[in-house]
């Protein structure tokens, strides 16, 4: 845990609250700032939006945040005004726990939709969360265990750099299709950046990497990225805030990978790379509409290098090209070349899916140097089962 150079000024806490009704399971965590920090967040595009969704949104980007509540096991999503009332309450618990406005605290959620939060719960786990706030990396490994749901694993990532220390961690595992992927992220830095720039960073890092994953296609009701600027560290303007920006792009670029690699289910991750198109608006399209065919990733599952369910995946998109500007690789075969389809060792193709964790497809056009690398997961018996009855 010594390796993940914490940023400098934040406490941490990650409680059992009862919330999962599973004894040992920590499922209430909070985050706090100890001097007003910049804040800046980016949410899902989905119209149904869950409650702290709407509270964080409306409350952002500001220059005085102090702290980030979250809550694991219930969404409080499609749970009305009262929904809306209960993330406030959340807010205002942290808030008197820490000495601070309950509009300086954000609010996120992950769980099961359409249930009411259970605020006699909270109501109690938050302040035991507050008393517990701690700096440090045992107390930082509390509370990213404590956002996770049906993860594996917690997901972290850390940079150094002039620009000060930048640590992120996150959830998601399944419900993941931009814009954005079911997640919750957060990232902190002791760096001094202005909250105005602070917004316009995190949502081009968000954009081609928590916004280039993808496990069923699924966008969510809770999505959440935060990030938090507190100022202990360097303060950051002008060509400073280029090397800011490419560290804060490492860490999501880590996180995002992470959640791919870690979705219900998986046997593999697969990654899709696409070049040479227009722009990379049209890479993206293209690599979205295949990491979401169901049809590819029930073959990589089955180890079946069916290649033809990838090229008409991207011609099926709605990006203009003609069928000889497109090429394919799988791994080390090159299975399809400008429109025409090449000889392979069909046996040898289906053991590099069989026998390998991270697959690898290339898809490349001629059009131009637009270029995209998204990231998504077979599609397995055991994620049918673990979603088949989710909430029974």
């Amino acid at each position: 845990m010594n390796e993940w150079h914490i940023a400098e000024g934040y406490r941490f806490a990650g409680v059992i609250s009862k919330l999962r009704n599973e004894p040992d399971r920590r499922d209430l965590a909070v985050i706090v700032s100890d001097r007003p920090a910049a804040a800046a967040g980016v949410f899902t595009q989905n119209r149904v939006c869950a409650a702290p969704v709407q509270i964080s949104r409306e409350r952002l980007p500001r220059s005085d945040a102090r702290a980030i509540v979250i809550c694991s096991g219930n969404a409080n999503a499609c749970t009305g005004e009262q929904g809306l009332a209960d993330a406030r309450r959340m807010a205002e618990l942290v808030a008197e726990g820490i000495g601070c406005s309950p509009e300086q605290v954000l609010v996120a959620s992950t769980g099961v939709i359409g249930r009411p939060l259970p605020m006699a719960i909270l109501e109690a786990g938050i302040p035991k969360a507050t008393a517990a706030l701690q700096s440090g990396a045992y107390a930082f490994n509390d509370a990213a265990h404590a956002i996770l749901t049906t993860d594996t694993r917690i997901k972290v990532s850390t940079r150094r750099s002039l620009a000060g220390s930048i640590t992120g961690f996150a959830k998601g595992a399944a419900m993941i299709g931009p814009n954005m992927a079911t997640m919750l992220g957060f990232i902190m830095t002791d760096a001094a950046v202005a909250a105005d720039d602070l917004q316009a960073i995190l949502r081009r890092c968000i954009a081609d990497t928590f916004n280039c994953i993808s496990v069923e296609g699924h966008t969510s009701t809770n999505d959440t990225v935060l990030i938090l600027a507190n100022g202990t560290g360097p303060s950051v303007s002008g060509s400073g805030l280029v090397e800011f920006e490419d560290a804060v792009h490492v860490v999501c670029a880590d996180l995002a990978r992470a959640i791919a690699e870690d979705a219900e289910g998986a046997n593999h991750l697969i990654t899709i790379h696409v070049e040479g198109c227009r722009t990379d608006a049209e890479a993206r399209t293209i690599a979205k509409a295949i990491a979401e065919s169901a049809l590819v990733k029930t073959a990589v599952f089955g180890a079946d290098p069916n290649w033809g369910r990838v090229v008409s995946a991207a011609g099926y998109c709605g990006v203009d090209f003609d069928e000889r500007d497109l090429s394919l690789g799988m791994g080390s075969f090159l299975l399809y070349e400008r429109g025409v389809p090449l000889p392979f060792d069909a046996k040898s193709a289906s053991a590099y899916l069989r026998d390998n964790r991270n697959v690898d497809f290339r898809v490349t056009l001629e059009l131009g140097s637009g270029h995209c690398t998204f990231f998504t997961c077979d599609l397995t018996t055991e994620y049918v089962n673990l979603n088949a009855d989710y909430t029974t």
